[in-house]
């Protein structure tokens, strides 16, 4: 089976799109494959030649959005080196993963998405992989050891404050108008709350955040291959 099966096939494509509208406005519990299938336009043995059950096809529409996530993500590391610097590089995490709208539904604590994600011990792990913390933990060491944090605090509690930060702002700008009114722009006030709790006074040398950024987009990379391993096993060889 090729590895980016789904990307190859316009029905596979049509029965993501469809699903992830129906979980979008209805949640996972309410939506059947056989709903899936009519917004789709196929019949509902169409759906089951891609994907075993309900729950592979909501894993493999989890997947493939945090595919699209890392690449963006990826991309504008790579095209831009500044973009990894933690004032940049925060809100960009915020502003691309909640352009999923799983994404929204996950920071406003839907249980049975969440439930749905964290059954099986790989998918767990993924999961966990894709987490805040786990972002940080895999991120805040490349960014210490290439100068871009301050040294003056330990690497632990810099990894727990930005975990926190993309945890707390991530939730509320997930919620329209949750802001007070006087507060500017969400990203603009996080970039600038990063800065001033993370970034040394002295800026990194070109060099040295150019570094950053090639690691970085490592790193991502690496959690970008265990989903499409997951996209692999979410599917059938059939098509």
């Amino acid at each position: 089976m090729s590895r980016l099966i789904e990307h190859h096939s316009h029905k596979a494509a049509r029965i993501l799109d469809s699903a992830r509208e129906l979980v979008t406005d209805h949640g996972v519990r309410k939506v059947t494959v056989s709903e899936i299938a009519a917004a789709a336009g196929v019949g509902k043995g169409t759906v089951y030649l891609y994907w075993p059950t309900k729950e592979d096809l909501i894993l493999g529409m989890f997947a493939r959005e945090l595919l699209a996530f890392l690449e963006t993500v990826i991309a504008r590391v790579t095209a831009d080196p500044a973009a990894v610097l933690p004032r940049h590089l925060a809100p960009l995490l915020i502003r691309t993963g909640l352009s999923s709208p799983l994404a929204r539904r996950l920071a406003t604590k839907d249980a049975d998405l969440m439930r749905l994600l964290t059954e099986q011990a790989g998918d767990r792990d993924l999961f966990d992989r894709t987490r805040p913390s786990a972002m940080c933990q895999a991120v805040m060491p490349v960014l210490r050891r290439h100068g871009l944090l301050r040294q003056d605090r330990p690497l632990a509690d810099q990894s727990y404050a930005m975990h926190a930060l993309l945890t707390g702002f991530g939730t509320s700008m997930s919620i329209p108008d949750s802001a007070p009114p006087s507060a500017g722009d969400p990203a603009d006030v996080l970039a600038d709350t990063v800065a001033l709790l993370l970034e040394p006074e002295i800026a990194p040398a070109d060099r040295a955040v150019t570094a950053a950024a090639d690691d970085t987009a490592a790193a991502f990379r690496e959690t970008r291959n265990a989903v499409l391993d997951i996209i692999d096993r979410s599917q059938t060889p059939q098509q």
